[in-house]
């Protein structure tokens, strides 16, 4: 290899990062003492910039991680144009760079103007057959080239709620199995056996609010590890923001703006004309077809995509699963760069 280059430039859009640039950006940190990564999003994309430079943090500490706007358009041949790219390549440095180091053959020019050496990784993509090209026109099949990071930020939450025993467990259960993903059971009813005092001790706010976010944890923690880019979750925050108002008698604004942070792609609310089942730990029947009602008015409330199933689980399932394939085509779905 040589003498180590002092500063090595890594650019792209990384729309999104995947295991091509892991390759290429390692690939600098072999040859450089201090690597820059630049990434170079545009106005018409939908994933954020903001998001794209967090997911490289994580996935590469030991780099320098900036990102900018730059909606120059791409053509090679055209020396305006290579000058609007320069103005902003330039503008992210904080010291000059002696390697750059690209895939592509726009490497050489893009060397030549920082009067700096290209190294070309990797040509043609015959070690990591990848390109972003590819994983946004099919996420899943391309689901294992993408670190955990990026994983957690494009895959879809499905959020299964409803009043008590109407089998939202066993609806979030068989749409996993049908779909071929993970799913996070809900954390609330582990909370409401477990607490001191039992069921029957009055429940304060925290108590919700310790709720949420533990549910909320498991749920980023499942996001990271799932086989596919679509998450079931039994109940989510806006649900717990439901269940406040109930045993709190008083909604909880900290919860409803929790829950409109971190939308799901859809919900799905399970019918209450199966039998009610009293295990122990619900109230009784003769509170379940308000709550119902409440949730339904509390999701026609709200902006996120909802639709109430009903029946036995097969039919459940029936309804469920062509929304839910539609809301996660929707949710992963990119637009041109």
């Amino acid at each position: 290899m040589g003498d180590l280059h002092d500063h090595a430039l890594v650019l792209g859009k990384f729309y999104p990062p995947h295991a091509g640039h892991a390759h290429l950006i390692r690939t600098a940190q072999r040859h450089a003492r201090r690597v820059t990564v630049q990434v170079l999003a545009s106005s018409v994309e939908t994933i954020p910039l903001a998001s794209r430079v967090a997911w490289l943090r994580e996935d590469h500490p030991t780099v320098t991680v900036v990102g900018a706007m730059d909606d120059a358009p791409i053509d090679y041949d055209s020396r305006e144009v290579w000058d609007l790219h320069m103005a902003v390549i330039r503008s992210l440095l904080d010291a000059p760079v002696d390697a750059v180091l690209t895939s592509d053959a726009y490497g050489e020019e893009l060397a030549r103007r920082l009067d700096a050496r290209w190294i070309q990784v990797d040509p043609g993509r015959n070690a990591r057959p990848v390109s972003g090209t590819a994983v946004r026109a099919d996420l899943a099949g391309h689901w294992g080239e993408l670190s955990p990071a990026v994983r957690a930020g494009l895959a879809a939450r499905i959020v299964v709620l409803g009043a008590e025993s109407t089998g939202t467990t066993t609806l979030a259960a068989a749409l996993a199995a049908r779909l071929g993903t993970d799913w996070v059971p809900e954390f609330g009813r582990t909370y409401s056996v477990e607490r001191d005092g039992g069921l029957s001790a009055p429940w304060t706010s925290t108590e919700f609010d310790l709720i949420a976010a533990v549910h909320a944890r498991h749920e980023d923690d499942a996001l990271r590890t799932v086989p596919r880019p679509v998450l079931i979750c039994d109940t989510d925050i806006l649900a717990t923001a439901v269940w406040h108002e109930r045993y709190t008698g008083t909604p909880s604004s900290r919860l409803l703006a929790a829950a409109r942070e971190r939308p799901p792609a859809l919900y799905v609310l399970t019918g209450d004309e199966i039998p009610f089942v009293q295990d122990g730990t619900r109230d009784g029947e003769h509170v379940r077809h308000a709550m119902q009602q409440r949730f339904r008015e509390v999701l026609a409330a709200q902006p996120v995509p909802w639709l109430e199933v009903r029946g036995s689980t097969a039919e459940r399932l029936a309804a469920a699963v062509p929304a839910v394939d539609d809301a996660v085509a929707q949710h992963v779905r990119f637009a041109p760069p």
